[in-house]
């Protein structure tokens, strides 16, 4: 019997107060409506996927490290993160997984400093600009791309 397709979706800083904060840029759904929506899509497509959120940089590398050799793919929203931390590039290059970067709003219509991502560069693709879908369309791009695996 083949395993389950095991996903973590790793959420950045400030996105816990989604529903929140400029609900013009991010929308109004809180982030446990998203999460919501993130679980009821997984189960649709029979995949595990567990679901952190932090403000802490660090805590993000740990996420990441803990998931070498346990699951598939990644699925990330780094938030601001995206545009100031190496650490979370070289987190993801060093467990070599799969990695997806999502981001609500798009970053490239914004301001200039969040045009830099140092994610993408070690991701197979971006998916950012859509709201809730952006994490939608980025896990079904993630599933497709373990799939061809």
């Amino acid at each position: 019997m083949k395993q389950k397709m095991k996903i973590l979706v790793l959420h950045g800083p400030n996105l816990n107060l989604l529903g929140i904060r400029e609900k013009e840029i991010y929308g109004p759904l809180r982030l446990k409506e998203i999460d919501q929506k993130i679980k009821k899509f997984s189960k649709m497509e029979g995949i595990e996927v567990s679901i952190r959120q932090t403000n802490s940089e660090g805590e993000m590398v740990n996420f990441i490290q803990r998931a070498f050799q346990k699951l598939d793919g990644l699925l990330i929203n780094p938030a601001a993160y995206t545009h100031t931390s190496i650490a979370l590039r070289d987190a993801i290059l060093g467990i070599n997984i799969p990695t997806v970067e999502v981001h609500l709003s798009n970053i490239y219509a914004r301001e200039g400093f969040r045009h830099l991502s140092y994610v993408a560069g070690v991701s197979v693709g971006q998916v950012v600009g859509f709201g809730v879908n952006s994490y939608l369309l980025g896990l079904q791009a993630l599933i497709n791309h373990l799939k061809r695996k």
